[in-house]
């Protein structure tokens, strides 16, 4: 088996980058991207909605300049009380 746990994520930045969201079923995720990314160029599509209807999970799609505002992004997505996970 390959250990990857080792091994750096290489990339050329700047590039785009997607965002696994899920967020409760009632949540207007437009309005809660936008609280994080403010005027940045981005895309948000639905992508799965869970089994019992209580959660649905988005795509979001944005450009990340280095390494550490991809990592930034991710943190503040994370944090904000509205997602319930970021992938």
């Amino acid at each position: 088996m390959i250990d990857l746990s080792k091994e750096k994520l290489e990339l050329n930045y700047p590039c785009n980058w997607e965002y696994k969201l899920v967020v409760l079923e009632h949540i207007n995720i437009k309005m809660t991207v936008k609280e994080i990314i403010l005027n940045r160029e981005h895309k948000v599509k639905e992508s799965k909605v869970s089994a019992k209807g209580k959660f649905k999970s988005y795509t979001l799609e944005l450009l990340v300049h280095n390494e550490d505002d991809r990592k930034e992004l991710f943190k503040q997505l994370g944090e904000h009380e509205n997602i319930k996970m970021v992938l």
